[in-house]
């Protein structure tokens, strides 16, 4: 199962996570994603996607 988003196309974001004496260590920020069921009107039925939380929040404002 891919980390990306299917509806914005998100995927990891490369980082470093610093210490207080300033040492870097490469880190990856995941997408927060989440398994949805949405209703597609011009199918009839649900349609389960993966997407990010934005992707969530935009769906659900419209």
């Amino acid at each position: 199962m891919p980390k990306t988003c299917q509806k914005t196309n998100k995927t990891a974001n490369n980082g470093y996570s610093i210490s207080h004496s300033h040492k870097k260590n490469k880190k990856i920020q995941h997408v927060n994603l989440h398994k949805k069921k949405i209703w597609c009107s011009k199918t009839k039925k649900y349609i389960k996607l993966l997407i990010s939380t934005k992707a969530m929040k935009i769906l659900f404002k419209i």
